[in-house]
């Protein structure tokens, strides 16, 4: 035994639905040969037996009293033909053919009788009729005692020697091991195509993961999968990539800090009579503070893109008001609001990314920033714009990425870490909104589109608790 079973379970598929389908095939087609067995053997014995009977009444038909017929011919229907007295006496039978069979009784309340008779050693059997001769003629054949007539037919070969259940056990068997076959070659048809997918994919590795899974032509669950695993695939490569670029995207810019900092280290300790370690102390904190807003805006860019955020029902036009009244410094910004645009999302999250377009306009402003919420098609607006030189259009999708600062946003702010604008798109793509930036006469113009909150659901989400929202880097 094997884990509390008789048998092995097959690990392949093929061989478990084969082995499956072997068995109740076996036991349904057992059951169907068994019924037409029975009822075959019944059908053959019911015609013969009828044969023997109408042959017997034939011949009582056939009796006179003016010629008793002590050595009956054999009819031709019949194989067997005895008269015999209560007994079991054979008292008449015809000449040229008297097997020997003894012939059991009938009972004294029997009339009619049908039975298999078999001669020693049962290697002869006849299917044999026993009637009654009434008593009328019973003198044809002496003293006036009780005689019987019996017409027997001699056992077909399909019905010896258990002739019939050896053939129904073989066709059994043949029609399993059909459906066995059929099975076996039905389903490896089937499971080809996973093989090749299984084959495939153990070729993808980390080092190389543009190679794809076949897919079959058809659109069963097999083809369905390898669309999904491919979709996965792709997905996979996709994400490999962005965070290859992104570790050295970071490594290249915590280099040049790091090497400054570095050398004028080593310059101080090099030159003790030169360098002013209060002056070499002060350039190492602020390479040190530039390093530390670094990995900082590295930290929150990951968790925007990796953690969901918790929703709640948010009112666009207070939080926005909120933050272009606290804005105290800089270009005035002036706010515009048309309706009551509320939209479910992480009110902290959002707040940051008001904080930072907002902040972003005024470093680029000449005069002035505008700031309108709206909605529109289902969705909430949010238009954040200036009057400066604007962003060129190829360079609109450019500065969302991580660490990428145009000229003219590292001469208006030189300590930024240029992931500012790529954590608001992320917060954004995260709440299954767009951020992007937009034609404008003048300026830049950012434009922030968020779902509008649908009565129809939950007006919040406490899945988690709600982390308090860092600040982002300036862009």
């Amino acid at each position: 035994m094997t884990g509390g079973r008789l048998l092995p379970r097959p690990r392949s598929i093929r061989a478990r639905y084969t082995l499956t389908v072997a068995l109740l095939s076996l036991i349904v087609l057992t059951a169907i040969g068994a019924s037409l067995d029975f009822v075959t053997r019944n059908a053959v014995e019911a015609r013969l037996f009828q044969a023997t009977q109408r042959t017997a009444v034939d011949w009582i038909v056939s009796m006179t009293s003016e010629r008793a017929p002590l050595t009956p011919a054999l009819p031709r229907r019949a194989d067997l033909l005895q008269v015999t007295d209560a007994r079991g006496r054979v008292v008449a039978a015809p000449a040229q053919d008297a097997p020997p069979v003894r012939m059991t009784p009938l009972g004294t309340a029997e009339r009619v009788r049908n039975r298999t008779e078999c001669g020693p050693g049962g290697d002869q059997c006849f299917l044999v009729t026993a009637i009654r001769i009434p008593p009328q003629l019973n003198h044809l054949f002496g003293q006036g005692a009780t005689h019987y007539i019996h017409v027997g037919k001699a056992r077909p070969a399909l019905l010896a020697a258990h002739r019939l259940e050896l053939l129904t056990g073989a066709g059994v068997l043949a029609a399993t091991a059909l459906a066995a076959w059929a099975t076996w070659a039905g389903v490896g048809r089937t499971l080809r195509p996973v093989a090749a997918i299984r084959a495939r994919a153990s070729q993808i590795t980390a080092g190389d993961l543009s190679l794809r899974v076949p897919e079959p032509p058809r659109d069963d669950e097999i083809a369905q999968l390898a669309r999904t695993a491919n979709r996965t695939f792709a997905e996979i490569e996709e994400t490999v990539g962005c965070q290859r670029q992104f570790a050295q995207i970071v490594s290249h810019e915590l280099r040049s800090p790091v090497t400054g900092l570095r050398v004028r280290l080593e310059e101080a300790l090099t030159y003790p009579d030169e360098v002013d370690p209060h002056d070499a102390i002060r350039a190492a904190l602020a390479t040190t503070e530039r390093l530390q807003s670094i990995i900082d805006g590295v930290l929150i860019y990951a968790r925007v893109k990796q953690e969901a955020p918790t929703l709640e029902p948010v009112d666009l036009v207070a939080l926005a008001r909120e933050e272009t009244s606290s804005k105290t410094y800089g270009p005035p910004v002036r706010m515009h609001a048309s309706g009551e645009p509320k939209v479910l999302g992480n009110r902290l999250q959002l707040t940051g990314v008001l904080t930072n377009l907002i902040a972003n306009a005024q470093r680029h402003a000449e005069t002035a920033v505008e700031v309108s919420v709206a909605s529109g098609d289902g969705e909430a607006v949010v238009i954040v714009s200036d009057d400066g030189c604007g962003v060129a259009p190829q360079d609109r999708e450019r500065v969302f990425e991580p660490f990428v600062r145009l000229a003219d946003g590292r001469r208006r702010d030189p300590g930024g870490s240029g992931l500012g604008l790529a954590i608001c798109r992320a917060i954004v793509r995260a709440h299954n909104g767009t951020l992007r930036i937009e034609d404008s006469p003048r300026g830049a113009r950012f434009a922030l589109r968020l779902p509008l909150l649908s009565p129809d659901r939950p007006s919040a989400v406490p899945t988690t608790a709600i982390r308090p929202a860092p600040v982002i880097p300036a862009h």
